[in-house]
């Protein structure tokens, strides 16, 4: 796969990306920005990015292909009708296995971000884990929040840092890549039902017979029975 990542599918409105890892979605100093290299790869006079993936990140994203399109969807995003499921591996024991990771984030030093008890605007994730030996677990996650880094944060907070997460991972967890991975998009629009799935294609541990069995227990996210997160919802 080279460092612009694999078209997926493309729609008349939009467009699907599997964005590799270690890729930045924003221009830097130093090249061309990505979204303006799919633009000149399709021969498209504008794409717009709706949502983000961090660079560590590898896996689904949607880039707008018109500016009526780009409106709509991240209204879509804003109002969180989008369903985004993600996979992570981390190296430690979480301190607990499923359920909620909830509380209000807060930047420290040199961009980093934490996780506080309060919950006054919280970052909510509902997960599941499978423990894959050697230490490893599989997490699966569903943000209902958007905040910067939140999944990578929300791990961390329960001592289980994403493998290869160069901002948050200590030394000993590092590896081949950073272990995360978005799977899933869901929504609808236009009056049609959209879902996507993506297996992970970067990274030699998402590769493991046990990750493999753990992506076939997962194989439809939406379906499984995850926590409720009513009582965090503010109506």
């Amino acid at each position: 796969m080279c460092y612009l990542g694999e078209l997926i599918y493309q729609h008349p409105d939009f467009i699907l990306i599997n964005k590799p890892a270690g890729v930045s979605v924003h221009k830097d100093q130093t090249s061309t920005s990505w979204v303006s290299a799919w633009e000149q790869r399709l021969q498209e006079p504008h794409l717009y990015l709706v949502h983000r993936l961090d660079k560590m990140t590898s896996g689904l994203i949607l880039l707008a292909r018109h500016a009526n399109a780009a409106a709509a969807l991240s209204e879509l995003f804003a109002q969180r009708q989008v369903h985004k499921y993600y996979l992570a591996l981390v190296g430690n024991k979480p301190k607990k296995k499923q359920g909620l990771i909830c509380g209000d984030m807060q930047k420290g030093r040199g961009g980093n971000w934490k996780l506080l008890p309060t919950r006054q605007r919280p970052a909510i994730t509902q997960f599941f884990s499978i423990g894959l030996g050697l230490g490893m677990r599989a997490c699966l996650l569903k943000p209902y929040t958007g905040y910067t880094h939140q999944l990578r944060v929300a791990l961390k907070s329960l001592g289980a840092p994403i493998l290869g997460d160069p901002r948050y991972a200590p030394a000993h967890l590092s590896a081949d890549r950073g272990y995360l991975h978005a799977y899933s998009l869901q929504f609808f629009y236009q009056g049609r039902a959209y879902a996507f799935y993506l297996a992970p294609k970067e990274g030699d541990l998402f590769h493991q017979a046990h990750m493999q069995a753990c992506l076939a227990h997962w194989r439809r996210p939406e379906q499984l029975a995850w926590p409720d997160i009513s009582p965090l919802v503010k109506r």
